[in-house]
This record gives C-alpha cells, sequence and structure tokens, in this order.
C-alpha cells in the first residue's frame, strides 16, 4: 500500500535512528536514506517532508558532506537538524562560523511560539545542544525563530519556501517539547494524515503475505525472541500450514531458554505452528574456535545460521521462503540505511552469506523499531510476557563474551547471567507487592556478560585467577538512547556475593554504567 511519508537524510549523525522514531511516533512513516542518494530517487518517492539531521563535520569544510540546492527548490517542506541547519544556510547563500565557545548539553532557549514550527510550545523552554559552529548570517529569506545566550540563530524559517531549520537536537528527551516541534512539522506544515498505525500494519501485511507466498512453503527462523516471534505467528495468521519454524539451538542461549522457547511454540504450546528444533551447539562451538573479533563472531553465526536452515528446507521438501525478525534498528546499525558508519552487522542482515538456497528471504518487520513490534505483537493477541521479554542479540552469548567462544565460557556467563535476573525480579516484585508500582531503578534490560579479564583472587584461603563478569542494565524507551539503570547497591551485593560464590570460573563482578551513545547497550 502507497502510504504517506517522511524522509530524514542521514549525514553521519548519532540520533537518524532517533529522528526517524520521533517521527514515526507521530504516526507518521519514516525512512532513512544517506545523503548520497540521487535527488531523482527523492523525487521519485514523492515524501511529504525531508529531515536533514546532524553530521559530525563542519559543512564549509572542502570535503563535508552536502547536498544539492535542488533538494529545497522540491516544493516539499524541508527541516534541517543541527549540522541539517547549518549545511542549509551555507548552501543557500547564508554562512556558518566556528563559535568562539561550543554549546554542549541542556540549554534554556527562547522561541517565537507565532511559529507553526512552535505552535503550542512554551515562549521559554530547554534543549539539547551540541555544536561548535554556528551560523553567523542568515541565508535569504530566513528569518530567526529562536535563539539562546550563546546561539544566535538558534532556529529559523522561510515560510514562503517551507523551509524550516533548528540548531539543537528536538529528537532527544533532554528536549521536552522535541517531538511537539516534529510533530508541527510533520502533520501541520508537512500535512501527513498520521495514518501509520500497527493495527492497519497487520491487516495489510497479513494480506500482502498471502498473496506474495500463494501456496509456498515457508520456513521461518525462530530464536524466541520477541522479533522473530512476532514474525511467526504474523506468517501463521497468514499462511497457517504452509509454515514451519525452525529453532536453531546454537549453545549460545541464556539458561534454560532453549527448552523455554519449545516449551512455547512446541506441540505443547500455544500456537498451532509446525515447530522443529535443531540442537547445534558443537557445531557452533567447532565454527568458533579460537575467534575473537566480533564482526566475525557475527558473519560465522550468520551464515551458520543459514546452512542449517537450508539443511531442515530440505527435510520439509521444497521451500521457496526463509522468513527473519529482522528490523529496521538491524537495517541501519549494519550500513544498509543511511551514511552512518557501520555499528554491528547483525546476522541476520550483515552476517548473510553471498549466497542462500531459498527463492526469497521474507523480513515482514524489517520496517519497524522495537517498541512497533512490540505494538504489533500485541494486535496479535501475544502474550504480553512474551512481547515484552528482554530484547536478546541473535548471535546470543556469542557477542556477550568477550574473546574466543568456548563451552567452559558460555558456561560461566549463562550462570552469571541466570543469578543477575533473578536476583533483580525478585527485588522488583517485592517492591511492587510493597507500592503497587516497579521501582524506578528497574531497568529495561539488564544481563551479564564474560569479559576477557582474568585477575588474582582469593577465595577459602587460596589464591584465584578467574575471569571477571560485567553487570548491564540500562533504562531505556527505543533501544536508540539508553541510560545506567541506578541499582541500588544492596541489591548488587547480593547478586554479587551470589555470582562469584555459586558460579565456578568468577572472581570479580564490574559494572558498566555507560550510556548509548556513546556506548551501546551489548558490549560486542
Amino acid at each position: 500500500m502507497e502510504r504517506q511519508k517522511v524522509i530524514v537524510i542521514d549525514f553521519g549523525g548519532q540520533y537518524n535512528q532517533l529522528v526517524a522514531r520521533r517521527v514515526r511516533e507521530c504516526n507518521v512513516y519514516c525512512e532513512i536514506y544517506s545523503y548520497k542518494t540521487d535527488i531523482e530517487k527523492i523525487k521519485e518517492m514523492n515524501p511529504m517532508g525531508i529531515i536533514l539531521t546532524g553530521g559530525p563535520s563542519s559543512c564549509y569544510e572542502e570535503d563535508a558532506a552536502t547536498c544539492s540546492p535542488e533538494l529545497f527548490k522540491l516544493g516539499i517542506p524541508v527541516l534541517g537538524l543541527c549540522y541539517g541547519a547549518q549545511l542549509m544556510q551555507h548552501v543557500l547563500g547564508g554562512k556558518v562560523e566556528r563559535a568562539k565557545d561550543r554549546e554542549y548539553g541542556k540549554t534554556d532557549i527562547i522561541i517565537d511560539n507565532s511559529s507553526a514550527l512552535f505552535n503550542g510550545v512554551p515562549e521559554k523552554t530547554t534543549c539539547w545542544m551540541s555544536h561548535f559552529d554556528y551560523i553567523s548570517k542568515t541565508a535569504p529569506g530566513f528569518k530567526v525563530i529562536a535563539h539562546t545566550d550563546n546561539c544566535p540563530a538558534a532556529a529559523l524559517e522561510n515560510v514562503n519556501e517551507n523551509l524550516y531549520a533548528i540548531q539543537f537536537h528536538p529528537e532527544v528527551l533532554h528536549t521536552p517539547e522535541g517531538t511537539k516541534m516534529l510533530y508541527n512539522f510533520v502533520r501541520n506544515i508537512c500535512g501527513c494524515a498520521g495514518d501509520w498505525r500497527m493495527d492497519s500494519f497487520v491487516k495489510e501485511n497479513i494480506s500482502k503475505l498471502r498473496e506474495r507466498i500463494g501456496s509456498g512453503k515457508v520456513l521461518c527462523a525462530l530464536s524466541g525472541g520477541v522479533d522473530s516471534s512476532v514474525a511467526a505467528v504474523l506468517l501463521s495468521k497468514a499462511i497457517g500450514d504452509q509454515l514451519t519454524c525452525v529453532f536453531v539451538d546454537h549453545g549460545l542461549l541464556r539458561k534454560n531458554e532453549a527448552d523455554e522457547v519449545e516449551a512455547i511454540f512446541g506441540k505443547e504450546g500455544s500456537y498451532d505452528i509446525n515447530f522443529v528444533r535443531v540442537n547445534a551447539r558443537d557445531q557452533f562451538y567447532v565454527k568458533l574456535a579460537g575467534v575473537e573479533d566480533p564482526e566475525s563472531k557475527r558473519k560465522i553465526i550468520g551464515e551458520e545460521f543459514i546452512r542449517l536452515f537450508e539443511q531442515e528446507a530440505k527435510k520439509i521438501g521444497k521451500v521457496d521462503f526463509l522468513v527473519q525478525g529482522t528490523i529496521y534498528p538491524d537495517v541501519v546499525e549494519s550500513g544498509l540505511g543511511g551514511e552512518s558508519v557501520v555499528i554491528k552487522s547483525h546476522h541476520n542482515v550483515g552476517g548473510l552469506p553471498d549466497h542462500v538456497d531459498f527463492k526469497e528471504i521474507i523480513e515482514p518487520l524489517r520496517d519497524l523499531f522495537k517498541d512497533e513490534v512490540r505494538k504489533v505483537g500485541l494486535e496479535l493477541g501475544i502474550p504480553e510476557k512474551l512481547v515484552f521479554r528482554q530484547p536478546f542479540p541473535g548471535p546470543g552469548l556469542g557477542v556477550r563474551i568477550i574473546g574466543d567462544v568456548t563451552a567452559e565460557k558460555v558456561r560461566i556467563v549463562q550462570d552469571a547471567d541466570a543469578i543477575y535476573r533473578e536476583e533483580i525480579e525478585k527485588e522488583a516484585a517485592a517492591y511492587k507487592e510493597k507500592n503497587g508500582e516497579l521501582p524506578d531503578w528497574m531497568p529495561d534490560q539488564y544481563f551479564a556478560a564474560l569479559t576477557n579479564v582474568r585477575s588474582v583472587g582469593v577465595m577459602g584461603d587460596e589464591r584465584t585467577f578467574d575471569y571477571a563478569i560485567a553487570l548491564r542494565a540500562v533504562r531505556t524507551i527505543d533501544f536508540m538512547t539508553a541510560d545506567c539503570a541506578r541499582i541500588p547497591w544492596d541489591v548488587l551485593d547480593k547478586v554479587t556475593s551470589r555470582i562469584i560464590n555459586e558460579v565456578r570460573g568468577i572472581n570479580r563482578c564490574f559494572m558498566d554504567i555507560t550510556s548509548k551513545p556513546p556506548g551501546t547497550i551489548e558490549l560486542l
């Protein structure tokens, strides 16, 4: 179905996914494209609006990322953010220079709320600044509609040309009125109807999948995680017995998780789905032996998955389609959308081999962010417990073990992780029973990872030389930005004591308190 679309043109900024995510919160479909995208392709897409992201360069440098002046002459509303704002002014005849004082962090801002961009926004508000250049001269036709003490042109507009420029970042939570600003742009200025909704997505895609697959047989790569589970149930609703779900136990799952997945989707489970479990842990351990580089791990795991799926397909008979639970952040982080560098190759995207023995790969959730996938799951009637379970990477503990992967290391991290999750859940449940709600510190995602650090310790009056485990816990809304969860020290003390006493091979616990960015949620 043709739907209204806003496109985000990426200049290498760290928040490109977040910009798109905020636009979708306004019920407007949005995709990310590189600044190198040809202007003719942009015309063909016929977007309702265009948003230019931030970027790490200075727009006046010789080799800086840029765009054609024609982009601003298409009659399509354009909003520039940070670098995008500076570039718009630079290209259209304004001037951008190095600022005397860099502006970074939360900043008070005065706005002209008579502008359509700031409709309903208080005259005084807070924004998130991150720039060392500033707009020293506005381009012809523009007027200043916001300023700070250090930034005389914090926002500009050219109403006649439908061009808007914001020097700060409205997409981050540190700009409390930012989503309202983006709503004003995509819904009011661009005129988008707000027809991007998950109930419509489910109905449309069930119909599209039936038409696309016809009478063909389909194999679904089921990990038991949120994404692949939602994809499996969506396909089951569309084609019924034509679907076979293959669950590969690669020996890199959380403790007891393989049996839990089979209990949900197998013969005794709640879903009438053809389910096959493949026990391949030894095969994966052999392939990963001695491999330390995380990108290499991901690609090895991705290829091995595909080869096993091909083998299972031959047992089933002629299988035309392979279904994967790929979601939009997987695509972007693997370097296949936008201009940002490859953060990590996801095993089901950038980790795929060049040749696969299937007629076609179907990725029904490829356009969705994680929270949109969860909404689809609820629309499909999947229990909340499964829909809201913690994300788990496809390569599993292979990317939660720094250095090479061995069966012994997997055992160590499984045991430590199980204790960590058990104690967090126990403490949270006790707090909720007493107070009627979860504690403020409750993480949205938390897990243990095995470092490659070994250190000396003393246990039972004996010297030890064992591994250190890293504990990770984050609070996040969209899993694209995250802050460290402030877990109480007494809880961490229990966790640490249990891990060191109960997990053979561990004599130290570290806490990873890095936010995203600059870190990622996973260590590898």
